[in-house]
């Protein structure tokens, strides 16, 4: 046989090749872009339910909460303002509302503050884009998160009107709605849950919205109150709830809700989902139970307005715990949050006069300050919450009183510009002939019930 050196290089070249292809092909693939992390429909279904059952929070659970604690000729006023409030809240929102608070980086001087404009009408957005989660590789369509966060804007500005209703007109609140969401809801958003805000970045822990939401209304509630003034009559005349059934049907619809504001806040249909959903049944039991044996222990008897009371306090403190919490942290924070918030609307607020008509700052306001400070106690390791080996509780409770204290002062100061910014445009409050009859018939002419 002759011995062929032509073939004999072909040959090794060609082993060559074949040895070298997968060193090869690791190469491109390392050279290649990720393929960019799809949308599961699991998570998706989840957020879109989560997202409509916090509008049922809001209509009718709020409405019908808050119309049946007021006197029967406010009932409609009541849910018309919320009402309104919110369809205006919502398309603020799309036009420039979400831009503000989840779009791209402002400048770096405003960067911890507030977001860019370049999300303008939703600009850029499609169904195919996305929004992250908490976890690496894992998103949501970017309009399922617009159309959660918007329930949320709806929602807070819709709790400070507990606290002014029965005096105010619509249209101070729509013009108070505008004013407010622009200066104290979508910075206060952006600080708190956008990456690079102020608070997001120093590891403040808001699991779904103790300052936020709760805080934020709370504040802004008891604000706007002393700038409108008390009710005629207030401390004098019987201004007792005129339908306590639908309050309790309003507080079962807004429990029901909660669920999807807190559990929702995850992000996606997994174990800290399950953590927060669970910590929302036990928190609030506790503090129903709480608040009515606390009832008892100042010598009045347990009621059906303390059951309800008591449901909302527990919801709201736990409402930054959800997903930072175990069940029995969760437990104790809501026993606690009912004590306090009892203490803050059956004492305190007498004492002081202030009319707060619903208790909106009595119970969205102490509860979340409440809710917000124990969450960096609840979360270490010790009492069952899901902090690391490594937790700092010190650390953590100072960021969170930085956190909380920064809400207070920018909600209290952006409402006084919000509501003198009312009073301005459309003179804030009812005459009083108006306010004597109720606002069903002088601002809707309507009535609630013809009997």
């Amino acid at each position: 046989m002759k011995f062929d050196l032509k073939s004999l290089g072909l040959a090794l070249a060609g082993a060559a090749l074949v040895a070298a292809a997968p060193a090869l092909a690791q190469e491109a693939a390392a050279a290649a872009p990720a393929p960019a992390p799809v949308p599961n429909k699991g998570d998706t279904a989840f957020m879109m339910v989560a997202t409509v059952l916090v509008l049922l929070m809001i209509l009718p659970g709020l409405q019908l909460f808050y119309g049946g604690l007021t006197r029967s000729k406010n009932m409609l006023s009541t849910m018309t303002q919320i009402g309104a409030a919110t369809c205006f809240a919502m398309l603020i929102w799309v036009v420039y509302g979400y831009s503000m608070a989840f779009g791209p980086d402002a400048s770096d001087g405003l960067k911890p503050y507030v977001s860019s404009f370049d999300k303008l009408f939703l600009a850029g957005i499609t169904p195919d884009s996305t929004a992250a989660t908490f976890t690496d590789g894992v998103v949501i369509p970017e309009y399922v998160f617009v159309a959660f966060q918007m329930t949320f804007a709806a929602i807070t500005v819709s709790l400070v009107l507990g606290s002014v209703v029965e005096r105010i007109k619509f249209s101070a609140v729509m013009v108070f709605t505008l004013v407010w969401l622009t200066l104290v809801y979508f910075p206060i958003a952006h600080m708190v849950w956008a990456a690079g805000g102020l608070f997001f970045e120093m590891g403040a822990l808001d699991f779904a919205g103790g300052t936020v939401v709760h805080i934020n209304a709370g504040v802004s509630a008891l604000v706007a109150a002393l700038i409108l003034g008390k009710r005629i009559g207030y401390q004098k005349d019987s201004m007792a709830p005129h339908s306590l059934t639908l309050t309790l049907v309003g507080t079962g619809l807004l429990w029901v809700g909660w669920f999807g504001f807190n559990a929702g806040s995850a992000l996606e249909a997994n174990g800290s989902a399950g953590l927060a959903m669970i910590n929302t049944f036990v928190a609030t039991a506790a503090a129903a139970l709480a608040w009515m044996i606390t009832e008892r222990a100042f010598g009045h008897k347990p009621s059906s307005l303390g059951l309800a009371s008591g449901i909302i306090a527990g919801l709201v403190a736990v409402t930054p715990a959800a997903g930072n919490s175990g069940p029995f942290g969760a437990i104790c924070l809501g026993i606690v949050a009912a004590v306090v918030c009892y203490v803050f609307v059956a004492v305190v607020k007498p004492k002081l006069g202030y009319d707060d008509s619903l208790d909106a700052f009595g119970i969205h306001g102490v509860g979340g300050i409440v809710g917000a400070i124990g969450t960096g106690i609840v979360y270490a390791p010790s009492l069952g919450g899901p902090g690391g080996a490594d937790f700092d509780m010190g650390a953590q409770l100072g960021t969170q009183f930085a956190a909380v204290g920064f809400t207070i002062g920018w909600a209290a100061l952006g409402t006084v510009v919000a509501i003198y910014f009312a009073k301005l445009i459309t003179g804030l409050r009812v005459s009083p002939e108006v306010e004597r009859e109720g606002l069903d018939l002088g601002e809707h002419g309507e009535r609630a019930y013809n009997n």
